[in-house]
């Protein structure tokens, strides 16, 4: 059965959600690697596994970890040219002493692009013990509902209730509402997921006489992305401006698919979801058809940077700092949070001014009035996750081996939760004395003293002139704080995650069945041909919405039979 289900993931490109989020997405990979879950194993005879709630080991003799094997996106910022090493060492040596023998962390990092397609070949081509197969990684959680019945991931229900961390945690349901009906576990997270918020050039609103406050309804924001592509706001006098810039009319592959374009989108959602308690096709429906229309005049205006079409999010996110100003853009949406500050200090980094010269700054624009009076607020997703393999050899051992070394220490509320929250100390963040400028000699040179025992953030190693802001657990996202009070206070931090608090709704839960697993790629791939077709004009929304329906209806009516007998 297993092999079976395997086998149909071959086929099965999943989504990643931002991974989100989306921080920096990099290419890397640790060359070390090494069987995985290695070590002395006691087999438990009185457990299985998938399906199996007892996922406690139980065995006399501990099993022991020689070499801890992970899959990571780009969510985690201390890459191989940014403190990676360092990371490593000082994880090895925390765990180590805790466990009571050594582990060696062995991380292979992914790039976003491909994430979910790069783990389905690795999952679905290699086995437990394989060189590089992964005893544990992050995933979506719409990845999370497509390789939940598979057999490939470990239900973790009890090692997750019996965790030392329990005492701590503060957003208990995170974790406890992606649990089946029958109580299985397969995922963990760490924090709540965080959404999108768009930002908007303050200096733009100024050369074209508006103020953010100005900006309530979509006729205002559509009058501002005109007033952005017409007016010259850069002031260079060679036009090029756009009034928006994202990665893609509509991600199809990423949950909440709509985040990137949310004021087009407004309240439709073009997947599956539940409306009013009934699994719907939201692409067959007329908000999508709308949502399309309002695009295409978009399109046609002018408004939309024409890169939108094919941009990743690197490449919007770069397009919208770039000091390039041959084309420009006055407002992109994306991630909440940490990105108020990483995008600010790119601009200052790439030296992007307003017309009368002074560091381009940004602000967050409220919900729109229609966002409001339909989905409340802007989408906060669900949360990624972390996942362990099952070896399926009837044993809990190992991957419970797994869970303590990973998960538990993860969130230990210490060491090991901050260098999953910083990075490596006196790498990444210090408590020692000392100063230290970035941009010197420049209108943006800023000075930084601290005094000895004062926790601060250090220069990126990678780029001195920027400060670091985190590393894989946001401290203000997570769901069980630190106990040793480092908490990063910069105030664009606080403010962006502030916002967010302030303006979110929880998105509508990603869809799971069988049918669904065996045609996404394929319905992810029509869906966005015949959306982009749409925006462009060549095909009419209604025509691209009745040709989905025409070669996906049959297919998507037993999706929504499926969901709905759920």
């Amino acid at each position: 059965m297993k092999k079976r289900l395997v086998a149909l993931l071959l086929s099965s490109v999943m989504v990643a959600s931002s991974l989100a989020a989306c921080n920096k997405e990099t290419t890397s990979t640790d060359s070390g690697s090494a069987q995985s879950g290695e070590g002395t194993s006691v087999t438990d005879p009185g457990t299985g596994n998938q399906g199996d709630t007892n996922s406690g080991a139980t065995s006399e003799e501990p099993y022991q970890l020689t070499t801890l094997n992970i899959i990571v996106d780009g969510t985690v910022t201390a890459t191989v040219d940014s403190g990676q090493k360092e990371f490593e060492e000082q994880w090895e040596a925390a765990v180590s002493e805790r466990m009571g023998y050594p582990v060696d962390l062995v991380i292979t990092q992914l790039d976003h692009s491909d994430y979910s397609g790069t783990v389905s070949r690795t999952l679905t081509t290699g086995l437990p013990g394989d060189p590089g197969y992964p005893d544990a990684l992050i995933m979506s959680a719409s990845m999370l509902r497509q390789y939940q019945t598979t057999g490939l991931l470990w239900n973790m229900a009890d090692a997750y209730d019996n965790a030392e961390f329990q005492s701590r945690i503060t957003l208990p349901s995170i974790n406890l509402n992606m649990r089946t009906a029958s109580g299985e576990q397969y995922g963990f997270a760490p924090t709540y997921g965080n959404g999108c918020v768009t930002y908007v050039k303050q200096g733009w609103l100024d050369a074209v006489g508006m103020s953010i406050d100005d900006i309530k309804t979509f006729d205002d924001y559509y009058a501002m992305l005109k007033a952005f592509t017409e007016q010259d706001p850069d002031g260079n006098g060679s036009g090029g401006t756009y009034g928006v810039i994202a990665a893609g009319y509509g991600k199809q592959d990423e949950a909440p698919y709509i985040n990137y374009m949310p004021e087009f989108w407004q309240g439709a959602y073009p997947s599956f979801y539940q409306k009013d308690g009934v699994w719907v096709d939201g692409f067959t429906e007329q908000a999508t058809i709308d949502a399309l229309a309002r695009l295409h005049q978009a399109y046609e205006d002018g408004i939309i940077d024409p890169d939108t079409e094919e941009a990743g999010t690197k490449q919007a996110r770069e397009k919208f700092f770039s000091n390039d100003q041959t084309t420009s853009e006055g407002v992109f949406t994306y991630w909440a949070g940490t990105w108020l500050k990483t995008l600010t200090d790119n601009l200052i980094k790439n030296e992007v001014t307003t017309q009368t010269g002074e560091s381009e700054s940004l602000v967050m624009l409220p919900p729109i009035q229609e966002i409001k009076d339909t989905w409340g607020g802007y989408l906060n997703r669900e949360a990624p996750v972390w996942v362990i393999t099952d070896d399926g050899d009837g044993s809990n051992a190992r991957e419970q081996a797994i869970f303590d070394a990973l998960f538990d220490t993860m969130l230990d509320g210490d060491v090991v939760q901050t260098l999953w929250t910083y990075g490596a100390e006196d790498v990444h963040w210090s408590i020692h004395a000392e100063s230290f400028t970035t941009n010197p000699g420049t209108d943006n040179a800023k000075d930084y003293n601290y005094e000895e025992g004062e926790f601060h953030l250090k220069q990126s190693p990678n780029d001195p002139n920027t400060l670091w802001k985190k590393n894989h657990i946001d401290s203000v996202l997570v769901i069980s704080p630190l106990t040793n009070g480092y908490v990063n206070t910069d105030p664009l931090v606080v403010e962006g995650n502030q916002f967010f608090t302030e303006n979110c709704v929880d998105a509508p839960a990603a869809a799971s069945c069988a049918t669904l697993t065996d045609y996404e790629a394929d319905i992810v791939n029509e869906r966005t041909l015949l959306m982009n077709l749409a925006v462009t004009g060549e095909i009419t929304p209604e025509q691209a919405v009745q040709t989905y329906i025409d070669e996906f209806g049959s297919i998507s009516d037993q999706i929504l039979s499926e969901l709905n007998e759920q």
